[in-house]
């Protein structure tokens, strides 16, 4: 089999390739379970069902990091190993993987080399910026609109990106991300209470309680271990303790959209303000959050269908269009935007 494309969206905790030859997104967790701390154990599904999991000899790794690649081999491993998962592996394939809007030229040629440099021995790598990966996937006319906002919440970053006729105007990467919004729950409850829940605990509570409703006195009993006596056990954890826990970390996103709101020249401006911020990414999905997005930014806020997956799906319609797909760069381009 040769001659396939695939798209990447490598975020930090899942991955989502479509492949053009099946037509079909699959996704899986972005992990890795090491034994001993030399010897891989297991990656992908199977690694993140042992998070917080597992006994004291393995550990569960995430290669990204705030967006960018933390352990380049690691994740390396990790991508080819799912890529052969079930035969859908081919070798001189071509690849566009949506990267962040925000980070150097350095860590953009680190998502290229990725790939380049793997066992796939990739025919050719392009790669496109992940606000515009979005937009495209969301239906949006990117190359005729005269300004969009985007704002793609994720696990551990929030990507901003203001963009006029197919290129990007502003961007900025808030790290803040559904990780944050956990840890922060987690240490109010052990600030407040004296117990001590896992990050994953910590997940349903702002699942489960969301973020925007009349709600005042629901409360959700969960395991987990009382610090005074050392006891596991159960206890009732509230709504609104859950709720100020993650006040902070969403006060900062909203502060960020005003801001890049300001610095945005005024004639983008006016088409922005007309169309609103079109929410993506997985994090976008809780409940009440475009809401109070909405309530706190003073703008239309419109959430995507299926948030987690609009940048596949973009990079699906980049790669079936040959219209689209002048959207998307080649690194050893020397036109490359980011080499200028």
């Amino acid at each position: 089999m040769l001659g396939n494309i695939y798209g990447l969206d490598l975020g930090t905790y899942e991955i989502k390739v479509y492949d053009k030859k099946r037509d079909t997104i699959w996704t899986e967790k972005n992990a890795i379970a090491i034994e001993n701390e030399n010897s891989i154990f297991s990656v992908g599904d199977e690694a993140y069902e042992m998070y917080e999991k597992a006994p004291d000899n393995i550990e569960v790794v995430f290669p990204m990091k705030e967006g960018e690649i933390s352990h380049f081999n690691d994740l390396q491993y990790l991508l080819q190993n799912l890529l052969k998962k079930g035969k859908r592996f081919s070798r001189g394939s071509k690849y566009i993987i949506a990267v962040p809007t925000d980070v150097t030229e350095v860590q953009k040629r680190a998502f290229f080399d990725l790939v380049i440099h793997s066992t796939a021995k990739a025919k050719e790598v392009n790669i496109v910026e992940r606000g515009i990966a979005d937009a495209v996937g969301i239906g949006l006319d990117v190359q005729s609109e005269k300004g969009l906002f985007i704002a793609n919440f994720g696990g551990e970053i929030t990507e901003l990106s203001v963009l006029s006729y197919g290129g990007l105007v502003l961007n900025r990467i808030v790290k803040v991300g559904g990780v944050t919004l956990d840890e922060a729950i987690v240490n109010r409850v052990r600030h407040n209470h004296d117990f001590l829940i896992g990050r994953l605990t910590a997940e349903t509570l702002r699942k489960e309680f969301g973020i925007f409703d009349d709600a005042s006195n629901h409360t959700l009993s969960v395991a987990g271990r009382n610090l005074i006596s050392g006891v596991p056990t159960q206890y009732d954890v509230s709504i609104s303790l859950v709720r100020a826990a993650i006040k902070e970390s969403l006060e900062e996103i909203s502060r960020s959209i005003k801001s890049l709101i300001e610095r945005t020249p005024p004639e983008v401006l006016t088409e922005v303000k007309k169309n609103g911020i079109y929410m993506t990414g997985g994090l976008a999905n809780l409940r009440g959050l475009s809401t109070y997005m909405e309530a706190t930014t003073g703008l239309k806020v419109t959430l995507a269908k299926n948030p987690e997956l609009s940048a596949v799906n973009g990079l699906k319609k980049i790669i079936l269009s040959k219209e689209l797909q002048k959207l998307a760069y080649s690194m050893l381009d020397e036109n490359f935007r980011w080499m200028r």
